[in-house]
Order: C-alpha cells, then structure tokens, then sequence
C-alpha cells in the first residue's frame, strides 16, 4: 500500500487596507503609499516603479470620470509570498464595454477605460467588473519576487475579503479569517469566519483580533466548536456578532454557526440561500450554538458580511459579478450595499474555475 499524502493547506486573514477616498490629491497620495507597502515586501525599483504607473491611472480615472469612489491599498500574504493589491471603487457612471475599454486603453464621454489597459499589463492578477449607471470595480494584484503569479496549491478554493472603517475611523471592528485545506482524496474545503467586534474604532478592533486568533487556534475544528472558542476569547471585550461556514467543495456541502447579526448567503446564479444564525452576543450572551447544514451547487459562491452591508441585495442586482474574481465580488458588494455610518466586512468563497 502506497504512502498517503497528509493534509495541507494554507490560512488568510484581514489585512490593514488604506482607504484612500476620491480629491484632488488622491493620485499623490495613493502613489506614496503604494510604493511604501511595495518596498515593505521587497518589490525591486523597478517594480516599484510599475505600481506607482498603475496607482496613478488608477486614481486618474477617478478624478476624471467618478461621480464619486475610493482607492483602497493592501498587502495580502500567502504561504510564503506577498502581492500588493490596488481596488478602484466607484459610484458610476459605470461602462457598458469593458472589452473596449481594456483592448484600446482610451476613453470617450461617460466611460471608465482611460489607462484601464496599461493597469491590466503591468499587473499579474488583473479583474474589472462594471454596472452600467451604478459603478465599476477594479482590481490589480502585484505579486513580490521573481515568479509571477500566486504560490503553488493556493489556487484550488479562492477566498478572500475586504474591511472598511467608518468615516473618521483608521481601524475596523470587522474582521475576517480562512483556512483552506487539502486532502488527500482530493477533497478541497474552506473554512471561513466573519466577526464584527461591537461598536466602532480601537475597542472593537481588539475584539477582532483575538477573534482572529483563536479561529487561527481552532481552524481544524467545527464550526460549532470555533463559535464556542471565539466566545472564550471574547470575553472580557465588547463581544461581537460571529458566524463561521466550513465549506466542502467538492462534495458539495457547507456547515454554518453563527451569533448576531453577521449575514451569510450561497449565492447559485440568480439564487441566493441565506444561513441562518442564532441571535445573542459572543463574549456576553451567547445561546447553545447550532450547526445547519445546506447543499453547494456547482459554482457556487459563499459570502458572509457584517451589518455594515445592508443585506437586502440580490445576486440579479449583479450581472456577471459572481463569475469574477472573490476580490471583485467582494468590493463590488461592499461598494454597493456599504453603508459609510458603519464598519462593514465581507468575505467571499468559491471553487476555483478550471
């Protein structure tokens, strides 16, 4: 009998993100925070150089085209590789043809495409996803190092998320968490956390973080039981709403806990199932915790977000938004639904497209 592979896998997290809103010096100062975070994880000058070409069409585009939007900056790490990434977020006008955009690089009245195209060259992960009237999402990935592109084995599930604090605030009370395993059968299961630390600002980011670090210390475990240790380690903070989702994949079936007002959705084409969590706060009042089960369809994309989202949106306000990257979708979610009087948190799962 032949030697059986153990287990692998790889775990990802919320990351500061600089918020950068849209003025008249938003390309100045998106440009020096750029190349800061890029010589943070070693990019080379002339990388460096690259991304700070990017940030400023990126931020050129809003200035000229945007009714209004925001630049958002971070640094995501994975096994042992960093990418910088860059998200342009917009309220409209929104294009009606990205593909003509990205193929000549120009722009004509009411478009987004001016310098859209040199972003997609120079960057190794490069998604845009626009509505017409109501605003367009772009995302460009840099990856740090010589090999272009995202490390071996972290491309089987893809999940990701995006926080933003509220006006006046620098850090967020909404968080998130995920392990992505491996097995060796085959099977490919994400499991995610979204955690909203009550109220706003450093307090509530405190809650965040040991809710970070206890999913880090359980992320093998139930849902169940990761709901159970986040309410041990909560306790003595705020407390906050929690949910976790252990999604499988490749067999097609997902296990969700959750307490508070943390919104949690399958989202199958048009269709969107939601996953119900009990109420209560965790670190305070927290009732027995409850798993439900649900089926994934083929394609299917969890997202699970805070209540600084408002949860009244549908997967048909969202034409051919949840084929794109879990980043765009991400943004774009959160770009719409967001409301700025709260922190707002989301995070997005899916099987990789083969």
């Amino acid at each position: 009998m032949g030697q059986v592979n153990p287990p692998s896998g790889y775990e990802t997290e919320a990351e500061e993100v600089v918020w950068l809103r849209l003025d008249v010096a938003v390309a100045a100062a998106a440009r020096r925070e750029a190349a800061v975070l890029a010589r943070r994880v070693g990019m080379a000058r002339d990388r460096v150089a690259e991304i700070e070409l990017a940030v400023t069409e990126a931020a050129t585009n809003l200035q000229k085209h945007a009714r209004d939007g925001a630049l958002a900056l971070r640094v995501v790490a994975l096994r042992d590789r960093a990418a910088l990434e860059l998200f342009s977020v917009d309220s409209g006008p929104g294009m009606t043809d990205v593909g003509g955009a990205l193929a000549d690089g120009t722009s004509s009245s009411g478009t987004l495409g001016l310098g859209m195209g040199a972003i997609a060259r120079s960057a190794d992960t490069f998604d845009v996803h626009s509505l017409p009237g109501r605003g367009t999402v772009l995302l460009a990935r840099f990856w740090a190092g010589d090999d272009r592109g995202a490390p071996p084995g972290t491309d089987e599930v893809e999940v990701t998320g995006l926080t933003r604090p509220i006006s006046g605030e620098t850090v967020c009370g909404d968080t998130w968490a995920a392990r992505v395993e491996h097995g060796p059968d085959g099977a490919r299961v994400v499991t995610v956390m979204m955690c909203d630390g009550l109220g706003h600002g450093p307090l509530a980011a405190l809650a965040g973080e040991r809710a970070r670090a206890a999913f880090r210390a359980q992320s093998h475990r139930s849902p169940q039981d990761i709901v159970r240790a986040l309410h041990t380690e909560l306790k003595g903070t705020r407390g906050a709403a929690a949910a976790v989702t252990r999604a499988d994949f490749s067999r097609g079936s997902a296990e969700h806990c959750g307490v508070g007002n943390v919104s949690a959705f399958v989202v199958s084409g048009e269709k969107r199932a939601t996953l119900l969590s009990l109420p209560g706060i965790v670190g305070h009042q927290m009732p027995a915790p409850r798993t439900f089960r649900v089926p994934l369809d083929p394609g299917a994309v969890l997202v699970l977000h805070s209540d600084g989202l408002s949860d009244r949106w549908s997967p048909a306000d969202f034409p051919g938004l949840f084929t794109r990257q879990p980043a765009v979708v991400a943004a774009q979610v959160l770009g719409q639904a967001g409301v700025r009087r709260d922190d707002a948190g989301i995070v997005v799962a899916r099987a990789a497209r083969r």
